[in-house]
């Protein structure tokens, strides 16, 4: 009673076709490959990322480029270490 035959699923695989017809069901397959095709390419993409990042090394940056360098990695969602983070300054440059 619990087990399905080919028969019921054959019927159901009609029934299914006779309420989306054939071009749509294409369309969605077509839709769901590229769909799991850019999410491969995707993780693809971000561990080659992860790797090239963490074999490169970057040396502490002090001063007006530390601000800089703070906003790009924030821009670029990179983790920012607190001690590149530069002091506020108290006096202040002149424009």
């Amino acid at each position: 009673m619990g087990e399905f035959s080919i028969w019921h699923w054959l019927i159901v695989l009609v029934i299914v076709m006779m309420v989306f017809g054939t071009k749509k069901l294409k369309n969605i397959g077509t839709d769901l490959g590229q769909a799991v095709k850019g999410f491969k390419d995707g993780i693809r993409d971000a561990e080659s990322t992860d790797s090239a990042s963490s074999t490169a090394t970057t040396a502490p940056v002090s001063g007006a480029g530390a601000a800089s360098e703070v906003s790009r990695k924030l821009a670029a969602h990179d983790v920012v270490d607190v001690a590149e983070i530069p002091a506020k300054s108290t006096t202040q440059q002149p424009h």
